[in-house]
């Protein structure tokens, strides 16, 4: 980026030196001795350091900091610091100072190294040593993560003491305070720490609603206890749920199957609540959230069941899920082609018959015997067409509609058969349901939250009773208009 191009072959030798994370005076004198030596070069990553504005002052420093502003991405800088700094080594010896140490989130030095095999780095204290001294932290005792503010993990465990970099800008440290509020239990103190090493250093403790995110800066870090919220802290819960409380003790995998297919049930009338795709409905979000918990619960209980059995536990359960999206997605994680969203189904279904061994059965064979009745016509319409037992377009799935009303008719008159025709009304709308793409569970659970909603409307006008068919339906049509 800086014009020429990185000389080939040998290059003279090249020092990576840490400032450490405060004052140049905290430096082991024979890292200053390296620094101050005037028959080398100095190259500083940025002047916004405390050691590098000391060692300007004592002699002639070059920075990298106009890179900063000609390169649209980390990538791009920490390339061109790259280019600079083995450019400047082919002129004679150079030394590439760096804030804290060389080896703790210095992207650049990795590739200086790459390039310059005989590169001598030269160690000394990280921003993570002073952070741990300052909160009193030791890593091996108590466990310890570090974490890159622009690029935190998802899910984000705080199950043991984490330190955040990278915290370079306000808005930055408000995502991550954000972030992080949605994980800690409600209370939980933090602690941000800026311009350690320095006179001026800063450590301030307090609530996430406390902080000021003004406190950001390039040397600030924040400090978060382990204590185990989100994802980590409710798998936490749970085991000690089964060690302490009564109820969940006394609970197995049988008596726990009726509460499974009622949170799903919960969770699916929480969806068909939900509005058309593109809006958004803030407290259908929440009731959503709020249901999906408590089949994640279900999950988590089970797991908890199996691991004091010496069966699984919940990271096996997610490990085998983990491989298995693995083996079903190679059109992402192989170099198989899937343009579509069919042919990556046609794929899923494919490698799911050869992992289970397909024995040339029925290809209804398998079908969950728990299935509500929508559900179960629907799947098994499923599995027949796509062993080629199907319409090839919706208007014939609607004739076979009228057809199937047509003999239900008959069988009321006669008054022979009216159940085994009814539900071949139902098994038919169901087909129409399939071919237009939709849900027949959801789309029922719609509509009959749709009437309950009217319903009410009506009865909210006064008392029904003595009302006229032509006033109930007069007020139907007054409910409907004001859906």
């Amino acid at each position: 980026m800086d014009g020429e191009p990185v000389p080939a072959g040998p290059a003279p030798a090249v020092t990576i030196a840490g400032l450490g994370p405060g004052d140049l005076e905290r430096l082991p004198a024979s890292t200053r001795a390296v620094l101050l030596d005037e028959s080398r070069r100095v190259i500083v990553r940025t002047m916004q350091h405390p050691a590098a504005v000391q060692l300007a002052d004592l002699r002639t420093v070059e920075d990298c900091d106009d890179l900063y502003e000609t390169g649209e991405r980390f990538e791009d800088v920490y390339g061109a610091i790259v280019e600079r700094v083995v450019r400047a080594a082919a002129q004679g010896p150079v030394v590439y100072a760096v804030p804290g140490s060389p080896l703790v989130g210095e992207i650049a030095v990795a590739g200086i190294r790459r390039l310059l095999g005989d590169a001598e780095v030269i160690v000394s204290e990280s921003f993570v040593d002073a952070v741990l001294g300052a909160v009193g932290i030791d890593p091996l005792v108590d466990g310890f993560q570090l974490l890159n503010a622009h690029d935190l993990p998802v899910p984000l465990a705080i199950d043991k003491p984490t330190v955040i970099g990278h915290l370079d800008a306000p808005a930055v440290l408000a995502d991550i305070l954000v972030r992080l509020d949605r994980v800690l239990p409600e209370g939980t103190e933090v602690t941000v720490l800026r311009g350690l090493g320095s006179s001026d250093q800063l450590v301030r403790t307090g609530t996430i609603e406390s902080i000021d995110v003004e406190l950001a800066g390039v040397r600030t870090s924040l400090y978060v206890p382990g204590v185990g919220g989100g994802l980590v802290g409710v798998v936490s819960a749970m085991e000690r749920l089964r060690r302490e409380c009564p109820w969940d003790r006394a609970q197995t995998h049988q008596s726990l199957g009726r509460y499974l297919i009622e949170e799903t049930f919960e969770l699916a009338d929480a969806l068909a609540a939900l509005p058309d795709a593109g809006a958004v409905d803030d407290g259908a979000y929440a009731d959503v959230e709020e249901e999906l918990g408590d089949v994640l619960l279900q999950v988590l209980f089970h797991a908890a069941i199996a691991a004091e059995a010496g069966g699984f536990d919940i990271d096996d359960v997610a490990e085998q899920l983990r491989r298995k999206l693995v083996r079903r997605h190679p059109h992402v994680f192989g170099d198989v082609e899937a343009p579509d969203a069919d042919t990556v189904k046609a794929n899923w279904d494919a490698i799911k018959a050869g992992e289970k061994g397909d024995p040339g059965g029925s290809a209804l064979d398998g079908l969950p015997a728990h299935l509500p009745g929508l559900a179960a016509a629907a799947e098994v319409q499923r599995r027949a067409a796509k062993a080629g037992f199907d319409w090839p377009a919706l208007p014939p799935v609607l004739d076979k509609v009228r057809e199937e009303l047509d003999e239900l008719e008959h069988a009321i008159d006669t008054g022979e058969g009216v159940s085994h025709e009814l539900g071949d009304v139902l098994f038919s709308v169901v087909n129409v349901v399939r071919h237009l793409d939709l849900d027949p569970e959801l789309v029922v659970r719609s509509c009959v939250q749709r009437f309950a909603d009217r319903f009410r409307r009506m009865e909210a006008e006064g008392p029904m009773e003595g009302l006229s068919l032509v006033e109930m339906d007069e007020r139907w049509e007054r409910a409907k208009r004001g859906a």
